[in-house]
């Protein structure tokens, strides 16, 4: 089954710079028939878990994390690009390969010692997901899993959430391909 996903995944060479072979789940996204594998493997996995809510880091993370909170019948909570969100929020920073960023959620999103788990479409070298763990962990949230459709490890983002005592899981991986 992570074969047939993995094959409707859009490789685009050299995007956004030379070099770079990005890896687009929205072509996943649109089959029907992958998508729905993505969801029912997901909900397999967690639907013995006690899971309070499904926290998504913008934008794909929505899209999967909103489909599995839907299925696990549990809410759905985003993490969203600082200056997003309304209400009172906590931020993070984070590097980037030229800068840095910030994600933010709100304040009351999550509950002290709610279990959630943390979704986005892919972890590369981790800095969005390490700063979405980080305000999860202010907010006294236990980090049931981190999970991604791809992991790309070869730049060390799911090591890195590994060696910091977060579990990892992914559907597929492409290992210098």
């Amino acid at each position: 089954m992570n074969k047939i996903i993995k094959q409707k995944i859009r490789t685009i060479p050299n995007w956004p710079k030379q070099g770079v072979m990005y890896r687009d789940v929205t072509t996943l996204f649109k089959d029907r028939i992958g998508f729905k594998m993505v969801i029912d493997t997901l909900f397999d996995r967690y639907r013995e878990s006690s899971i309070d809510s499904v926290v998504g880091i913008e934008s794909r993370g929505f899209i999967v994390g909103s489909a599995i909170a839907e299925r696990l019948g549990v809410g759905f909570v985003p993490i969203r690009k600082s200056g997003k969100l309304p209400a009172e929020t906590i931020g993070e920073e984070y590097e980037l390969e030229y800068g840095r960023d910030k994600i933010e959620i709100h304040k009351d999103a999550i509950s002290e010692k709610d279990t959630v788990l943390l979704v986005d479409d892919l972890i590369a070298t981790g800095g969005t997901a390490l700063a979405a763990c980080s305000l999860l962990e202010r907010l006294k949230a236990q980090i049931s899993e981190c999970v991604f459709i791809v992991d790309l490890p070869t730049l060390g983002g799911s090591k890195k959430l590994s060696d910091k005592g977060f579990g990892v899981f992914s559907l597929v991986s492409f290992d210098g391909e």
